[in-house]
C-alpha cells in the first residue's frame, strides 16, 4: 500500500522494554539500517510493562505537544504471537504503529483517526515473542519510505481495543524515577478544592513541590496535564506503598471535615 505524504520525519520509541535494554538497542539498530538517515528517539522505555490498559491512558499525554509528523512505534504486548492484531493509524498529525489490544484504544478515541489499519503481512523470519523488532519496526521502516507490504486493510475506528474505555482511570498508571505517582485522571477535570485519597491517606492539592514543607504529601497538576502524586523531597511510592494499578479515590470539598 502506498502512503500519500507527508510522510513521517522521524520515529519515536515508546515502550515496556526497560531502559538502556538489549530489546531497545536491537530495535534501533534494525531501523537504522533500514530507515537510514531518519532520527530514532527513545521517548519512554519503561511504559506499565505488560500493562497496556494502564499504558493506554500514559500515551495521549505523552504525544501532546510534540513535533508533528512523527511516527510513535508503541509496543506494549504481552499476547506477543497470539491472535491480537497489528494496527497502523494515522491522526491529522502523527502515525503510530503498534498491537491492537488496548493500548492505542484511548489516544483513538482523544485523537479521532483519519485511517485505521490492520496489518496482516508478516516477514519471513519473525520471532512468535518479539514483534517489536521483527514486525513492528519493519513496518515502521517501510512507512517512513511511502509503502507499507501487503496485506493490509482498512478497519473501523471502533475496531480499535480499548476505544470505549472510560476517559479516566483512578489508578496509578506511572512512576517515575524520583517515585512520583502518575494517575489515569485528566487534571483539567478534577477541581483544586478536592482533596484525594490513597492508601487511606487524605492528601490536599499543591500547585508545586516548594509550596508544601519538605516531607509533606500532595497531589497537582502534572507537566503531562495528569493528576500526580508526590512528596516533596520523597518518594510517594515508597511512602504509600504503592505499586501500578494502586486505586485512588476522591474527596469533594463539602465532606471534608465531615
Amino acid at each position: 500500500m502506498v502512503i500519500a505524504p507527508p510522510l513521517p520525519q522521524r520515529i519515536a520509541l515508546l515502550t515496556d522494554f526497560g531502559a538502556a535494554s538489549l530489546y531497545v538497542g536491537q530495535v534501533r539498530l534494525l531501523l537504522a539500517q533500514t530507515a537510514p538517515g531518519v532520527a530514532i528517539i527513545d521517548l519512554i522505555s519503561d511504559l506499565p510493562a505488560m500493562q497496556p490498559e494502564l499504558a493506554a491512558y500514559l500515551l495521549p499525554r505523552l504525544l501532546q505537544g510534540l513535533p508533528k509528523h512523527t511516527l510513535y512505534l508503541c509496543v506494549v504486548d504481552p499476547g506477543v504471537g497470539g491472535s491480537r492484531a497489528a494496527v497502523v493509524l494515522h491522526t491529522q498529525d502523527h502515525w503510530l504503529i503498534g498491537p491492537n489490544n488496548g493500548l492505542l484504544g484511548r489516544l483513538a478515541q482523544e485523537t479521532a483517526p483519519t485511517r485505521c489499519l490492520q496489518v496482516d503481512w508478516r516477514p519471513t523470519h519473525c520471532s512468535p515473542t518479539f514483534h517489536g523488532r521483527d514486525l513492528f519496526a519493519p513496518l515502521a521502516a517501510a512507512l517512513i519510505g511511502g509503502e507499507l507490504p501487503e496485506p493490509i486493510h482498512p478497519i473501523r475506528r471502533e475496531d480499535i481495543i480499548g476505544i470505549d474505555w472510560p476517559a479516566e482511570r483512578a489508578e496509578i498508571v506511572y512512576i517515575d524515577h524520583y517515585g512520583n505517582l502518575m494517575t489515569g485522571l485528566l487534571a483539567a477535570q478534577h477541581d483544586v478544592h478536592d482533596s484525594l485519597i490513597i492508601a487511606d491517606q487524605t492528601l490536599a492539592f499543591a500547585p508545586t513541590f516548594c509550596a508544601v514543607p519538605h516531607g509533606q504529601a500532595f497531589w497537582f497538576h502534572n507537566a503531562l496535564g495528569l493528576v500526580e502524586i508526590a512528596v516533596n523531597g520523597g518518594s510517594a511510592a515508597a511512602r504509600f506503598q504503592a505499586t501500578l494499578g494502586h486505586p485512588i479515590a476522591w474527596l469533594p470539598p463539602q465532606r471534608v471535615n465531615s
